[in-house]
């Protein structure tokens, strides 16, 4: 049974066959009696740039994958990036410090974002400063 599947998996695999409605026609229309007349009708599809698949396969990844593709009819170009989520990397770090019981450094990683910063700031409860907290900080803050 297993060789069944297999070598219908591999013929699946390497079948090639056209299933795209490409066309490739060429009708040329000459006709003349001291003048030529000619009609050319070139029907043809052109190729396309297949933006490529950027795969990440771990889903605690903070990364995103982005692909783009364009396409004349004499040269195509295709490419893909990954860009880094800084924000999501700066939560993971903070919830693993957190979890190793290393609160103010927690808290120290999440106050690199001006945003929560300053909402600690408007809250009283400023941010770590140099080991420092509470008042501490507060007043190394300023």
């Amino acid at each position: 049974m297993k060789k069944a599947i297999f070598l219908s998996m591999f013929f699946i695999m390497f079948y090639n066959a056209n299933l795209a409605a490409d066309t490739n026609t060429v009708t040329s229309t000459i006709t003349g009696t001291n003048t030529i007349t000619g009609t050319t009708t070139i029907d043809k599809t052109p190729p396309t740039a297949n933006a490529p698949n950027v795969i990440i396969n771990n889903s605690d990844v903070c990364k995103s994958g982005y692909t783009a593709g364009i396409q004349s009819s004499v040269v195509g170009l295709a490419t893909g990036i990954t860009i880094k989520d800084e924000n999501c990397e700066r939560l993971k770090l903070s919830r693993s410090l957190y979890a190793m019981g290393m609160k103010v450094a927690a808290v120290s990683a999440l106050c690199q974002d001006s945003r929560v910063f300053d909402a600690m700031m408007m809250a009283g409860t400023p941010c770590p400063y140099k080991g420092k907290i509470g008042d501490e900080a507060l007043a190394a803050w300023k």
